[in-house]
């Protein structure tokens, strides 16, 4: 049975929730027995019938400065106010210049461009074309190859399922894009079952990509793509060195190395990057969701200086490259954007985590030992518990502790069989405790 969460004020009153097609959702179950959230302030969510819910998940991995900040409300306000679009085809607003400058100030030394689009999805995808694109203009127009990895998310474009390794986010929609092959991915439970922190087996696996290179030729491959912490396939992470193996041979071979950063940029390790913590510098990296702090869609591609420059030999008048949105660098996006960077900077929470990291680890590492509880991993402010599945029910377990954690007042995400918390990055030790403690509960109480 659930305990009931404190409450407050609010609406019970329901919608009607028939006309809207719900994204990665099971529609009829959820129609059935909805779980909405009306409001949020700080740490904590409230549910439509007042309920208070300590947000385990940022959201969706994105309200990384916590909710209801009035500099962003006031900051969007203002410039929608003034100006609430501006083409960027051929024309620009001062905003966009700002915002773009004061993101390379925080990014990996030397990845001092930024290509705006509106989500992790689209920024993926542009990341994939400016790797084919800068091969082509540099005369390499035969690099077309692209290499992902098994269990990596990276949207749901064409090109992000295509690179990606989900098989549910695949396989329904057809060949994917041709050319594309796959490094095998690093969960081992055999080997890095309750690891803290970086598993130390594994690295070895980076040298797939040798075999690869010897099975396609180095000339036909244009870049690797991985997430450097994996967190739709359940909190994956990379073993000790593997990174920078990875690294090393696609310096040996003349390929990009693209990070898909759109759940670790902008402070969930404890650096403004997963590439500050690692020490390891793509070519290229995506991101998304923190930089607004979730308050307007938008997301941004940083790339190497170099790469720029490659494309900036032709004609002066001429378009470099045939890519953007018609809400590319949209101004009320970077209006959230500057306010939400400027909170970053005057609250230290890029590199925040650092000082919580250890308080974070042993508490998730607390659960090891309670009910269907198989694996516990954990870095900077993400941790991911796995979960023993049901007997010919995948799935139905993480969901059902999932819903039991929402009626008791704590947001956590389920994908597959894990269950992955990602909070705030403003989270004190009492939320910390607040939010294990339900989530105990409710392993205990699932059967």
């Amino acid at each position: 049975m659930s305990t009931p969460s404190e409450h407050v004020p609010g609406s019970a009153v329901l919608p009607d929730m028939l006309p809207f097609w719900m994204p990665f959702t099971a529609n009829r179950q959820f129609k059935s027995a909805p779980r909405l959230l009306a409001r949020a302030e700080g740490m904590y969510y409230y549910s439509h019938d007042g309920r208070k819910i300590v947000d385990g998940t940022a959201g969706l991995w994105c309200v990384n400065a916590g909710h209801g900040r009035v500099e962003i409300s006031e900051a969007v306000s203002k410039q929608i106010r003034e100006m609430e679009f501006a083409p960027l085809f051929q024309m620009g607003h001062p905003r966009v210049f700002e915002f773009a400058e004061k993101l390379v100030d925080v990014a990996p030394e030397g990845l001092g461009k930024v290509f705006f689009t509106n989500s992790g999805s689209e920024s993926v995808d542009t990341a994939l074309k400016i790797a084919l694109a800068y091969h082509r203009v540099r005369g390499e127009g035969g690099r077309q190859r692209l290499i992902g990895r098994e269990k990596g998310y990276h949207g749901v474009g064409f090109g992000g399922i295509s690179v990606g390794g989900m098989v549910n986010n695949r396989k329904f929609f057809g060949a994917m894009l041709p050319g594309v092959d796959h490094l095998p991915h690093t969960f081992d439970l055999e080997h890095n079952a309750f690891s803290k922190g970086l598993p130390q087996w594994g690295a070895h696996l980076a040298d797939e990509l040798e075999r690869l290179v010897a099975l396609h030729d180095a000339s036909t491959i244009a870049a690797v793509i991985v997430e450097p912490v994996s967190g739709s396939a359940g909190v994956i992470l990379p073993p000790v060195g593997y990174l920078q193996k990875l690294r090393e041979i696609c310096d040996r071979h003349g390929i990009l190395l693209i990070f898909d950063e759109v759940i670790t940029g902008f402070g969930r390790l404890g650096q403004p990057f997963a590439a500050d913590y690692f020490g390891v510098k793509p070519d290229i990296i995506t991101a998304a969701k923190g930089l607004t702090n979730g308050a307007v869609p938008m997301g941004a591609v940083f790339v190497r200086d170099e790469i720029y420059d490659a494309f900036m030999n032709g004609p002066e008048h001429a378009i470099e490259l045939f890519h953007g949105y018609t809400y590319s660098g949209h101004p009320v996006a970077c209006a959230a954007g500057m306010a939400t960077l400027d909170i970053y900077e005057r609250e230290g929470l890029l590199t925040r985590v650092g000082e919580i990291a250890d308080y974070w680890q042993e508490a998730a590492h607390s659960l090891k030992g309670l009910p269907h509880v198989i694996d516990v991993r954990n870095l900077g402010l993400i941790a991911g518990i796995e979960l023993e599945p049901r007997p010919g029910s995948p799935g139905s377990r993480a969901f059902d502790v999932h819903v039991d954690c929402f009626e008791r007042g704590a947001l956590v995400r389920m994908t597959g069989d894990i269950i992955a918390m990602s909070p705030p990055l403003i989270i004190e030790k009492s939320h910390i405790d607040e939010l294990f403690g339900k989530l105990a509960e409710a392993l205990k109480a699932v059967d």
